[in-house]
């Protein structure tokens, strides 16, 4: 099968194989061999998290490219355009770069089958190989030991957060989950984990596989200094102090770009970085729909793609240290499969009036749902009806005041649906 377009090739890929996702290595280890059958790989940093992977994949990116080097940073799932997964030098890779991977992995595929998520991956590392980079970053898509990415053996392994999120993959405690993100780890190589209270199992395998274990709050850690503008971090025998303040807002970056720091030390033989570096990385680093702040229409809109409790919470943590007087009014969209009511309960407090936004995502939970929900977590401030997203954020804005804040969140669609009205500027003015 041949594409001329990258559209094409992705319509394909999205109805080729059976199951939208189907964990396992097998398929794609076999089809990557194929591919390069050295197994020829740059410099690798994997990271696994239930929450966080994305902001220590950016700050890492930030770093390394603030320190000279050519680095490649694959990420999922995209916002506005498929080309954001495969980013080189903070440049997302162009149509034919994919569509000539693409067809590479279809020369070689034979008689595998492969999902959506696994033709991209292996796209992603096929053209890292070939572009002679410095250092790769790999984000895990789904838990981390079947998960395709974990074809890669990697030098650093981090693991962001464990909470409570695709049960039905990876398990309902956050031991089985632990145990399935602990996947990336290998003998003898660097295992960080920034979670300060990593379940047993992460423990366990390491120490089975004789990992080098670092845990925040044990073998490295962070200390904010009584100025608010700088921070420390330190591990054993090294002490970085007037770190500033990650751009990336919320208390949580504070362990995320610690996790990242030491990352950076531990490959310091192989990639040295000055703390020069370290702090044009921390300062400018920009993440798009985690606590995203953007001036619409004289409001103020906050754009986050939390859709679990752990983040949630942290959106309503950053919720009230930075907007505690203002009034939070919310246009909302989960998937189906989410813990929506545990979702709801904890934002609660914070949102003076729900507007439900529908999605044409098949995953997505839809209208009538959405409604049980709300009625059983006994909240009637919520509105209904809109036919799409635009619809939604206009009746938000006619009941908000300028100092009130419009809130989008609860899911990666619901940000791509809002920023793509944005772009096109179709939100009335």
């Amino acid at each position: 099968m041949h594409f001329d377009t990258l559209t094409g090739w992705l319509k394909w890929q999205e109805g080729f194989h059976p199951l939208t996702i189907d964990l396992g290595l097998e398929r794609a280890n076999e089809v990557f061999t194929a591919l390069n059958p050295n197994k020829t790989k740059p410099l690798t940093i994997t990271v696994a998290g239930t929450n966080g992977k994305g902001s220590c994949i950016a700050y890492l990116e930030a770093i390394y490219l603030a320190q000279g080097y050519k680095v490649g940073a694959y990420t999922s799932p995209h916002i506005l355009k498929y080309n954001e997964r495969i980013k080189i030098n903070g440049a997302q890779v162009s149509d034919e770069d994919i569509c000539a991977a693409f067809a590479r992995i279809e020369e070689v595929r034979s008689d595998h089958s492969l999902s959506y998520f696994e033709f991209g991956t292996l796209a992603a590392i096929d053209i890292f190989w070939r572009a002679n980079l410095d250092i790769q970053l790999l984000e895990v898509g789904l838990g981390g030991r079947l998960d395709v990415v974990n074809i890669i053996d990697p030098d650093i392994a981090i693991i962001s957060s464990i909470g409570i999120d695709h049960v039905n993959w990876l398990g309902s405690t956050r031991e089985a989950i632990g145990a399935e993100k602990a996947g990336i780890f290998r003998p003898h190589v660097p295992a960080i984990v920034g979670d300060p209270q990593p379940p047993q199992s992460v423990l366990n395998h390491a120490k089975k596989l004789d990992a080098d274990l670092y845990c925040l709050g044990k073998e490295f850690g962070f200390d904010k200094t009584s100025v608010a503008e700088t921070w420390s971090w330190w591990m054993s025998n090294c002490l970085i102090e007037h770190l500033p303040v990650p751009n990336l807002k919320g208390a949580h970056q504070f362990r995320n770009a610690s996790a990242v720091i030491l990352a950076t030390q531990l490959l310091a033989k192989q990639l040295p970085v000055t703390q020069q570096a370290l702090n044009f990385g921390l300062q400018h680093v920009e993440l798009a729909g985690r606590f995203q702040l953007i001036h619409r229409d004289n409001r103020l809109v906050l754009l986050d793609v939390g859709h679990n409790p752990e983040a949630v919470t942290t959106l309503a943590a950053y919720l009230a240290d930075y907007f505690p007087t203002q009034q939070i009014y919310a246009v909302f969209a989960m998937m189906k499969d989410k813990d929506i009511i545990s979702v709801l309960n904890i934002m609660k407090p914070n949102v003076k009036h729900w507007f439900f936004s529908p999605l044409t995502n098949a995953r997505a939970c839809v209208e009538s749902s959405m409604r049980e929900l709300f009625l059983h977590a006994d909240m009637t401030n919520v509105s209904f009806g809109f036919s799409d997203f635009t619809e939604a954020f206009d009746a938000a804005k006619s009941q908000t005041q300028a100092e009130d804040i419009i809130l989008v969140f609860g899911s990666f669609f619901l940000i791509s649906d809002c920023l793509h009205e944005f772009e096109k500027g179709e939100i009335t003015q």
